[in-house]
């Protein structure tokens, strides 16, 4: 048996780390070489590693952190659940916290007369939502509508299914041959996106069980930011063509965009809805797919019947994560933290325009409430690529206390909500930093 006390530097926790645990997308070769954080505790906005090194978490622990580590008030939720039940099942039977929380979800997302599908990560919710458009079709006597359109530059997970929504990226070319075929059309890089897909949709259209897309933000692809307007103009010609819209919000959802949903941006209200990340406000895995009540009640019929919906995970609807859920939503209303994301957001966008993007290593930035995307260029020399300098950027940022990750060639900053001003000047102020020690490096 392991003696946890053995260890009492990162350099000795990350040798017993890299012994035993395989990290997600991550060369495990070069694991210890590039210092990772090991995190010990968190205070607030900040992550602590067993060194006792405090680290501002900049980009919200992969974007799903809300409100910070051990918010009381959540931490409290937690607690109380914990001391009722952590989860039962959802397959045949309820949980009343799972009730409560889906209640109140239903009553804020943009998706009309709203049921919902738990899981425990966006890619199974895409998976679930993949399903319901398929036999949704199905249940009708159509079986003719079998295929998707998705964008360009997508991200949808990596689970089987979802990778086919996505364009690839990420190393998960190896996979083409496991990825169903889908109709692609240019994503929000493409000035010219809306009109490229709205022309599939009239080719295609007879075929496509649904279309799929991210709501304003390719976040995945490097912030990629559409006018709300294109989005629009998209997504009632598919649904005027009778076309199920399955918007994929697992990144741009609850407060990232400067709305509670980027689909409210862009006055659209998708038939499936697919929300994760920010759901739990990062304290439980938990993901939803919503699906509108002219989907949902196709599957309605005879009990066993072949209309059911044959799909369902362990741990669907966790009550532990759907208490914390319910709480972190009328936490946005008691703090009114939408306020405080337009307040944050104006004061970013005025930080970067001054201090950012004038900088000669920054290709562009941008920019949607509080989803940042820095593209960086390849150094002069030719001596560090793009992709490379962005990498090291993180790196140097990290080592001045500042987690920020790369997306590629794109540094992104995603922080809580409930940053104040102080900690976003930090943030741009250790990025500006560390392109300048990066920079100067490799320039000397």
């Amino acid at each position: 048996m392991s003696d946890p006390s053995r260890s009492s530097t990162a350099a000795e926790w990350t040798t017993r780390d890299a012994d035993v645990v395989w990290h997600g997308f991550t060369q495990m070769s070069v694991y210890a070489q590039n210092e990772p954080v090991i995190v010990d505790h968190a205070v607030g906005h900040h992550l602590v590693d067993v060194d006792g090194k405090r680290y501002l978490d900049a980009i919200s622990s992969l974007w799903v952190n809300t409100m910070g580590h051990v918010e009381p008030e959540l931490t409290a939720a937690a607690h109380a659940q914990l001391d009722r039940v952590a989860h039962s099942t959802m397959l045949g039977n309820g949980n009343r916290a799972t009730i409560e929380f889906a209640e109140r979800l239903a009553e804020i997302v943009p998706v009309e007369q709203a049921h919902i599908l738990f899981a425990s990560d966006g890619a199974a919710a895409v998976e679930q939502a993949l399903k319901i458009a398929f036999q949704f079709w199905f249940n009708q006597g159509i079986h003719s509508r079998t295929s998707y359109l998705a964008l360009g530059d997508a991200y949808h997970g990596d689970t089987v299914g979802s990778l086919a929504l996505g364009a690839g990226g990420f190393g998960t070319e190896l996979f083409d041959t496991l990825r169903f075929p889908v109709s692609r059309t240019p994503g929000y890089a493409d000035p010219d996106w809306a009109e490229k897909a709205v022309r599939a949709l009239t080719e295609y259209g007879d075929s496509l069980a649904a279309v799929i897309l991210e709501p304003l933000v390719q976040g995945a692809s490097g912030i990629l930011v559409a006018e709300p307007a294109d989005v629009r103009q998209f997504v009632e010609t598919a649904q005027g063509f009778g076309i199920p819209v399955i918007c994929d919000e697992v990144a741009t959802g609850f407060g990232r965009t400067g709305a509670m949903f980027a689909s409210e941006i862009c006055a659209i209200r998708p038939d499936i809805m697919v929300l994760g990340k920010g759901i739990a406000a990062g304290y439980i895995p938990l993901s939803a797919t919503v699906v509108a009540n002219r989907v949902y009640e196709t599957f309605l019929g005879e009990d066993l019947g072949e209309r059911t919906f044959y799909h369902g995970h362990s741990f669907s609807g966790h009550a532990l994560g759907c208490a914390v859920g319910l709480r972190h939503l009328e936490l946005f209303v008691e703090r009114d933290i939408l306020s405080n994301v337009a307040l944050s957001a104006d004061h970013l966008t005025r930080r970067l325009d001054k201090d950012i993007a004038p900088l000669g290593p920054v290709a562009a930035v941008r920019q949607q409430g509080l989803m940042v995307g820095v593209e960086l260029r390849a150094t002069g020399d030719g001596s560090l690529t793009a992709g490379l300098a962005a990498r090291r950027v993180c790196a140097e940022a990290v080592r001045r206390g500042v987690l920020l990750r790369p997306l590629g060639a794109v540094v992104v900053i995603m922080t809580p909500l409930s940053f104040d001003t102080t900690e976003l000047d930090e943030v741009v102020d250790t990025l500006a930093d560390s392109i300048a020690a990066v920079f100067e490096t490799e320039s000397a």
